[in-house]
């Protein structure tokens, strides 16, 4: 995906609701992704999407073109979707219930079963770690971002990215191992 033109940009940054229209079609997707693998849930990502490009709409104007639109829109977005983790974990119980959707899935064919108990593990990692540290996984495993890259994106210096990162992966592969240490 290329950058949208800078015209564009401006013309949608002074009210021009077609430029706006076109900014939205080249980022719809990306944002909504991108909440989605950090939210996990397809209802929050569109809540989330919706709040990212009302903020975008209110603050283009400040873009300064010091990175790319691209760039901008990502931090927005982990922003916008690091809050509303916040935001809703504070209005969530606490407690974790034992989750049998894997007992309750007969009938299905085995890799189908398989996949769905892949995703759901990995789910469960990424949501035993904190926001920020979800955010770095995000941006690094799933889109594929570089250390410059997150840190731009998240306004932190590239250390803070690395540590972030080592944790992360730390605290996944401890919860992974005592996971597999359970089933078996």
């Amino acid at each position: 995906m290329q950058d949208i033109a800078q015209d564009v940009i401006m013309r949608a940054a002074h009210g021009d609701r077609d430029a706006f229209e076109d900014i939205l079609r080249a980022y719809g997707d990306l944002v909504f992704n991108v909440s989605l693998r950090v939210l996990r849930h397809r209802q929050d990502a569109e809540e989330v999407s919706q709040e990212v490009f009302l903020t975008l709409h209110k603050k283009l104007r400040d873009f300064e073109g010091r990175s790319s639109l691209k760039t901008w829109i990502y931090r927005i977005t982990m922003n916008v979707a690091i809050n509303y983790l916040k935001r809703t974990a504070r209005m969530k119980d606490k407690t974790v219930a034992y989750d049998d959707e894997v007992l309750e899935q007969e009938g299905r064919a085995p890799d189908v079963v398989e996949k769905e108990y892949t995703e759901n593990v990995i789910q469960r990692l990424l949501e035993s770690l904190s926001p920020e540290q979800r955010a770095c996984i995000v941006l690094r495993s799933i889109e594929g971002l570089s250390y410059q890259q997150i840190a731009e994106t998240l306004g932190i210096d590239i250390n803070s990215v690395r540590s972030r990162l080592k944790r992360a992966r730390e605290k996944m592969l401890a919860m992974k191992e005592e996971v597999m240490q359970y089933e078996l």
